[in-house]
């Protein structure tokens, strides 16, 4: 076959051709991820709605909302389907065909069904196997990584900020081990401390197979019929042969401990959804005896990711709100407020060879953030850090005191 021969013209055209078509590949490659943002809401009230899932429809790909009901979702080009949900609330469908202007997204509440024969071991029975399914399913294991951020505040003023990151161990239950991969503290002078709050949250769990449960007084055990009071307050989804059932319980009168919440499970998996519960119940102390917690009330709320046939899926968050006065003998209470979360993120099946450690009540805190050294850089292109930012009341209050040092740089 004779050699092809090429005009001055066309070898101009045809280097040409070699110098540009590289170009226009990474072109199309560049144009090819597209960063999507938005709020999610109530469409009645306008509040912002925290935790709603955000899913390309017809992929894997998907984020939640912030603590502000913001959320930021890279997808591969547009225009894209995007799938909107949230507890309570109607889910929706968005077709995003530009990312220049954040997305506003309104979702409906949802409608609340009860069933047509109101049999009053029926939330009991929910329960029940709602625990069955965790006993049988305990020991299914996920790994991945946590945010935690903690602000204690004394009368209204914030006096301490601590955030970490953990490699996180975990089952459809509870956190069964963590290992410090980065933390930051700042903090002013004050009356008290309570940087090893976190412990609580580490702790904390719907159910532990190493106890015994014929003694438990946990909600998730074989003896909720004997413990508690149970309400279905109603089924959200479109009958009542499926969705989420949500259910009020508290303690009977009889029982010494005390505690009242909800808990939404769905009906079709038996899988636990959403869990809140209220307890006047914190066996903090001080390192002052003349100290006293009172007047405490500590809500503690967990979320899980849909887990699909399994029946069962990891945590998505953990929040504890703590609110107690502190009492010394011949001065003022003091009104304690501590708000954290724990966001789980990059989670799987996937076995990771890591020092994972359960929680214990010797364990501080700060003594861990000071041994792990300082990763300014960790922390300015983390993410999941950059997608909850701190409330600027609390941003400011430190840094008119200077407390942050090297925590957060100082603005311009």
């Amino acid at each position: 076959m004779p050699a092809a021969r090429f005009s001055g013209s066309s070898l101009f055209i045809a280097r040409f051709l070699v110098w540009l078509l590289p170009l226009l590949a990474l072109a199309q490659l560049g144009q090819a991820q597209v960063q999507v943002r938005g709020v999610v809401r109530d469409r009645e009230t306008q509040e912002v709605l925290p935790f709603a899932s955000i899913a390309v429809i017809g992929t894997t790909n998907g984020t939640t909302s912030n603590l502000e009901g913001e959320f930021t979702l890279v997808v591969k080009e547009l225009p894209a389907m995007l799938l909107v949900s949230e507890l309570g609330h109607v889910r929706d469908t968005v077709r995003v065909t530009s990312a220049a202007v954040p997305l506003n997204i309104g979702l409906a509440s949802a409608a609340v069904a009860l069933p047509e024969v109101k049999v009053a071991s029926f939330p009991f029975q929910l329960v029940d196997r709602a625990f069955r399914n965790l006993q049988r399913n305990y020991r299914r294991t996920y790994y991945g990584r946590a945010f935690y951020r903690q602000i204690t505040r004394i009368d209204n003023e914030p006096i301490e900020l601590q955030e970490v990151v953990w490699n996180v161990k975990s089952n459809p239950a509870r956190i069964e081990g963590t290992t410090l991969a980065q933390g930051r503290y700042a903090a002013v002078p004050a009356a008290i401390s309570l940087s090893n709050f976190s412990v609580y949250s580490r702790r904390y769990g719907l159910f532990d197979a190493n106890q015994d449960s014929a003694t438990s007084l946990a909600l998730m055990s074989p003896n909720v019929e004997k413990n508690y009071l149970l309400e279905l307050k109603g089924i959200l989804g479109e009958d009542s042969t499926g969705g989420v059932a949500e259910i009020s319980f508290e303690t009977r009168p009889e029982v010494a401990y005390r505690a009242q919440g909800t808990v939404w499970i769905d009906i079709e998996t038996n899988q636990i959804v959403r869990y809140r519960v209220v307890q006047p119940s914190f066996t903090g102390s001080t390192n002052n005896p003349r100290q006293e917690f009172t007047n405490a009330k500590l809500t503690i709320e967990m979320a899980f990711k849909e887990g699909g046939a399994a029946g069962v899926g990891p945590l998505e968050l953990i929040k504890m709100d703590l609110s107690t006065d502190l009492t010394e003998p011949g001065k003022d209470p003091l009104a304690i407020k501590v708000s954290s979360f724990t966001y789980f993120y990059d989670q799987s099946t996937k076995v990771q060879r890591l020092p994972y450690a359960r929680a214990s009540l010797t364990d501080r805190d700060l003594a861990a953030i000071k041994a792990k050294p300082y990763d300014p850089e960790f922390w300015a292109n983390n993410p999941v850090v950059k997608r909850t930012p701190a409330e600027d009341e609390v941003v400011t209050a430190f840094e008119k005191k200077g407390a942050f040092g090297s925590m957060v740089k100082k603005k311009k």
